[in-house]
């Protein structure tokens, strides 16, 4: 299971996440979040993180000369836009890019306009904080999706529903933020623990055909 856990603003947060065994950590360079961090910042603590460990950097309807930039500056794996993006603007981003959407007020058939070579995530609609709200999406909906792409899931994760979230949507990954913090931008490392523990308590009950 690919976990990405985001809004890492600390090197020993970064460090936990990866001991516990993320694929990602994600790094918020929109100005407006309260998990914002300075690239140069970021920059300290991707360059500590391990070849296996992805350094992601989201963005939202910010220039794309200015995501490049950053990207290329923070040596990120791959980018995540928040935004109202198009597929013009993906093109013109020299990282993998993945592309973050909500379900409120669109077809499922949405997603398909996308190219299966730019992953989705499906986060919780909020115009105004564009992630990390809490909220959690239509697990229903997104199991739709799912069944058609391969997906990231977030909104509202967190170690108590985490593993009811995959049994029912199935996604390639998971996406968690606000669900293993103690404030915004701050890790709680009891729950980042429960959290990993929960996935691959799971992820063995699958293996074994548990469902």
């Amino acid at each position: 299971m690919f976990v990405k856990i985001c809004g890492i603003t600390r090197t020993e947060d970064a460090d936990l996440a990866v001991a516990c065994g993320a694929s990602a950590v994600g790094f918020v360079f929109w100005p407006n979040s309260p998990r914002f961090i300075d690239p140069a910042r970021a920059q300290a603590i991707a360059s500590g993180l391990p070849p296996f460990v992805t350094p992601v950097g989201v963005f939202v309807n910010q220039p794309a000369d200015d995501v490049n930039a950053v990207a290329a500056l923070v040596g990120l794996g791959a980018v995540q836009l928040h935004g109202d993006e198009s597929l013009e603007y993906v093109g013109s981003i020299r990282r993998p890019v993945l592309k973050a959407m909500t379900l409120t007020g669109t077809s499922d058939h949405t997603f398909d306009q996308w190219p299966l070579t730019t992953m989705v995530l499906l986060d919780a609609h909020d115009p105004l904080r564009r992630g990390g709200t809490g909220k959690i999406v239509d697990w229903t909906r997104a199991a739709s999706v799912a069944a058609r792409r391969r997906i990231v899931l977030a909104g509202g994760l967190t170690p108590a529903n985490v593993i009811d979230a995959i049994d029912r949507v199935r996604p390639f990954g998971i996406d968690v933020s606000s669900g293993v913090e103690s404030s915004p931008g701050i890790k709680d490392a009891t729950r980042l623990k429960a959290l990993f523990a929960a996935v691959n308590g799971g992820d063995a009950a699958v293996r074994r055909g548990v469902s």
